[in-house]
């Protein structure tokens, strides 16, 4: 199996509507070249192209196979990544990445899923044929918890959005350098995740020394917030750790 393909190749792609529409082809099953031509009525040169490219980005696997009418092996191409694509976009939102499906049959499965389709795992656990009536049924009733998933999730992105705004007024407004407010959203953006200073000053085009001080800076507005929001002086040493200053004590 290979390597995932990293979120800039996978975008890039994507932006392609015919590679879009060969892959909504190949993951229904895997297909000739010469088929997709005739189906998307294409050159099979163009769709070669396409699916070189594909394949290159891990996309898609070529294999050989017997031909059904005793010629030479012919070469079929399926799709081979599993993968899900979250673009979040708007004022105060931006976000966009790349998830990697969990591999495993329905059973191994069962402990993340959500209430709703603990019957439909304990249907199909163990079966590698179902008909297409009972599947439009299955498909039907996950959907239905899909959607309710993604209205949460919209809720609850939407919800983030209004609290980045009311965080960027305050930054505005107490920060004066866009260097500082940068520093600040990139807290915001991954507060969990460590800050590489290195990055950060090859992007302000800072020495170590302005670095220092622009963090300092930072470190210093970000006390004073934390103040006013406790109503009165906070105290700490001068080695705390940065992220101590968005407040989460």
């Amino acid at each position: 199996m290979s390597t995932m393909t990293d979120l800039d190749t996978v975008l890039t792609l994507l932006q392609n509507k015919l590679r879009r529409q060969i892959l909504e082809r190949l993951v229904r099953e895997p297909h000739y070249p010469m088929q997709l031509a005739e189906i998307l009525d294409v050159s099979q040169q163009a769709i070669v192209k396409h699916l070189k490219e594909l394949e290159r980005g891990n996309f898609v696997m070529k294999m050989k196979v017997p031909s059904e009418k005793g010629g030479p092996p012919r070469t079929i191409y399926s799709v081979q990544q599993s993968i899900s694509l979250r673009i979040d976009l708007g004022p105060d939102l931006f976000s966009c990445e790349q998830r990697t499906l969990p591999a495993g049959g329905p059973m191994r499965l069962s402990n993340r899923l959500p209430k709703g389709v603990e019957n439909v795992v304990n249907t199909i656990s163990g079966r590698k044929k179902i008909s297409v009536g009972e599947g439009l049924t299955h498909i039907q009733q996950v959907n239905e918890v899909l959607e309710e998933l993604d209205r949460k999730r919209d809720a609850l992105i939407s919800l983030h959005q209004h609290i980045r705004s009311r965080v960027s007024a305050a930054v505005e407004s107490d920060f004066d350098h866009y260097e500082q407010r940068s520093v600040v959203h990139n807290l915001l953006d991954a507060p969990r995740t460590r800050f590489d200073l290195n990055a950060m000053a090859q992007e302000f085009q800072l020495g170590k020394a302005e670095m220092d001080t622009l963090l300092k800076v930072v470190k210093q507005r970000l006390e004073r917030q934390l103040g006013e929001r406790a109503g009165h002086i906070v105290a700490s040493t001068s080695d705390r750790d940065f992220r101590y200053w968005l407040g989460d004590l």
